[in-house]
């Protein structure tokens, strides 16, 4: 018996008899669907996305679908320096296993960016489009569960998929589940405004679901989130239109955009625990905020020990041996959790993606439009960083992976590659 494996484009007999072939390309991009599908449901590390995206490093260049650039690769490096200086913190560090094992995360979130970037690089629109959907799959799983659980809908789901009374659907902080949200809810309002969608209603019913959802997380920096994406992605889209006719549809499905969120806000008043919850949330400053214990104060605690801690604390040391709770800024964290090193390295990082990001942009692709998608997420993603720690975060890193694979198919272009 022979089987055949296709590895990229050509298959090779690895038997000894026609008849069965497995193609291991085709095998591939189902693992990435499902990895990314998966990557919505984050109970608890490591989750189900970790231990399918960890077989897709090894599976995706053994099926030779993979193309690397060297912006992607300079990427990585920066990534690898953060992880270095989290390793030198560990070392000093007051739980040295929590902390290299948190480390050990980082570094496995590096090598699936680099694969992911690579995997996309290959098959740009393909491949954009086979992790958008995905990721839409996902987001509407995370969603509903959200609103199941919300309002109660099945026996224990209440509990099992709210927290402090907050809709955080299949992760284990409401905080999360918004911002992972709006990548989807961008890519829903994509597919109408570029007349992709061969149902239009069902989209905009899916972006409701979501919308609301994202309200119902009743997270501060979620809503933050989708408003600095939705502007981001509206303002360069508007510029970047071609035709008049395709700027007005961009008008309409923002106007469609904003009386559904209005909808949604509206429904959700008319319950008086949202309508609490929501007049408490929506104020900017709580009371957990403010004094020596509260987030302010312990941003002032991790500045200190940043200035006198060149090295770093080590990763997970700073809500267990300094203040009550974690830091609630990407930022200042990567300079506890790494160092000078570290942190200078993760500014870096994010800095030269926002940058050549919109250079990309400007300069304008074929697939530019799916490229905004991410570039729009990933901005607002670093902007909340400033309120909350995003490091970990996976969806972070799949948006990274598809700003650098999209912008490497141009450097190969351009490099003759």
């Amino acid at each position: 018996m022979t089987i055949a494996v296709r590895r990229g484009r050509s298959f090779e007999p690895v038997g000894n008899d026609a008849g069965l072939t497995i193609n291991l390309a085709s095998f591939a991009r189902v693992g990435v669907f499902l990895a990314v599908a998966a990557s919505g449901v984050v109970f608890s590390e490591p989750a189900p996305v970790d231990l399918l995206m960890l077989g897709l490093v090894v599976l995706l260049p053994l099926a030779g679908l993979q193309t690397y650039s060297p912006g992607m690769l300079l990427q990585l490096l920066l990534w690898l320096g953060c992880g270095a200086g989290a390793l030198i913190a560990a070392s000093a560090s007051q739980d040295i296993a929590d902390s290299a094992r948190h480390t050990a995360i980082s570094f496995y979130l590096y090598a699936a960016f680099l694969v992911l970037a690579a995997f996309i690089a290959l098959d740009p629109e393909r491949h954009t489009r086979l992790v958008l959907g995905a990721w839409v799959v996902a987001a509407l799983v995370a969603a509903i569960a959200g609103l199941v659980g919300y309002f109660n809908l099945a026996p224990g789901a209440f509990d099992l998929f709210t927290r402090h009374g907050r809709a955080a659907g299949t992760f284990k902080d409401p905080n999360v589940l918004g911002p992972f949200l709006v990548p989807a809810m961008l890519y829903l309002g994509h597919r109408v405004l570029h007349r992709e969608a061969r149902w239009p209603l069902l989209d905009l019913a899916g972006l409701g679901v979501l919308v609301l959802a994202l309200l119902l997380s009743f997270s501060r920096g979620a809503w933050f989130n989708m408003a600095v994406a939705l502007a981001l992605y509206g303002a360069l889209t508007l510029i970047t239109l071609s035709t008049a006719a395709a700027r007005a549809r961009l008008l309409l499905l923002a106007v469609l955009g904003a009386a559904l969120a209005a909808a949604a806000l509206l429904a959700a008043l008319q319950l008086d625990e949202v309508a609490r919850l929501l007049a408490e949330r929506s104020t900017l400053v709580q009371g957990y905020d403010v004094g020596p214990q509260g987030r302010f104060g312990g941003q002032e605690k991790a500045i200190g020990l940043i200035l006198t801690n060149p090295l770093g604390l080590g990763a997970k040391q700073f809500a267990a041996n300094y203040h009550p709770e974690d830091v609630h800024n990407v930022f200042l964290s990567m300079f506890l959790n790494a160092g000078w090193l570290g942190g200078l390295l993760y500014i870096a990082a994010v800095a030269s993606t926002l940058a050549a990001g919109l250079a990309h942009v400007v300069r304008g692709t074929a697939t530019r439009p799916l490229f905004l998608i991410a570039y729009a997420s990933f901005a607002a993603n670093v902007f909340e960083g400033l309120v909350i720690d995003t490091d970990h975060w996976r969806h972070f890193y799949i948006l990274l992976a598809i700003i650098w694979g999209l912008i490497g198919v141009e450097q190969r272009a351009r490099s003759g590659l």
